[in-house]
């Protein structure tokens, strides 16, 4: 059977790590083999990126020089992790990918979706995804499981403010618009088995 690669994206606090966990465990249950991965990270080269992203003060980097780290961390990431495990046949489930560069970065950065774009098709041979499952919720409630999740401890990207996480949702909303054949937008709100069964449904085509 064909190796399928399957990202989860949204905001800060909308359950994207429960939920790959959750996910990962009944394509198990249904006889794939799962790889688990996030971004930034997944590889070796990817995670010493990724704490360049997240860890120091809001101002660290510019919101171009972010979208060239996170281009580099997922050249990386694809090279060692994604692309070997999709030729082996599995199903790889990955928190956050391109859209995020282009939500963050792109959009609410505005560095542009033109530029991101072409970073990835440097870095990553412009590889997308099967599906991708964009998780919502409403603004209050993913800001009020963040706060939650992250105490005083979120990461520099995290800790911005509502502005301009306001400005990620609407771009990740406008993503979904333009390319619905590969998008499909969940419901994050309820409890977390029901949610996994949105995700489920919204793969059946795939499985």
């Amino acid at each position: 059977m064909p190796g399928r690669f399957i990202t989860l994206e949204g905001g800060e606090g909308v359950g994207k790590s429960t939920q790959l966990d959750r996910l990962a465990a009944a394509l198990r249950e249904r006889g794939h083999e799962v790889v688990e991965t996030r971004e930034p990270g997944g590889s070796t080269g990817a995670e010493a990126i990724r704490r360049l992203l997240l860890e120091g003060d809001q101002e660290r980097w510019s919101a171009p020089a972010e979208a060239l780290l996170f281009a580099a961390a997922r050249a990386d990431h694809v090279a060692r992790t994604i692309r070997p495990a999709l030729a082996e046949g599995r199903w790889v489930l990955c928190d956050r990918f391109l859209d995020s560069s282009l939500a963050y970065q792109g959009g609410a950065g505005g560095v542009g979706a033109d530029a991101i774009r072409q970073l990835h098709e440097i870095g990553s041979g412009g590889l997308l995804p099967d599906r991708t499952l964009l998780l919502r919720l409403p603004a209050e409630a993913a800001a009020a499981r963040a706060r939650r999740r992250d105490g005083d401890g979120a990461d520099r990207i995290g800790a911005r403010d509502a502005a301009y996480h306001g400005a990620v949702a609407a771009a990740f909303a406008a993503l979904a618009t333009d390319e619905p054949h590969r998008f499909r937008t969940i419901d994050a709100d309820g409890p977390p088995e029901q949610v996994t069964g949105k995700l489920l449904h919204a793969l059946e085509d795939l499985l």
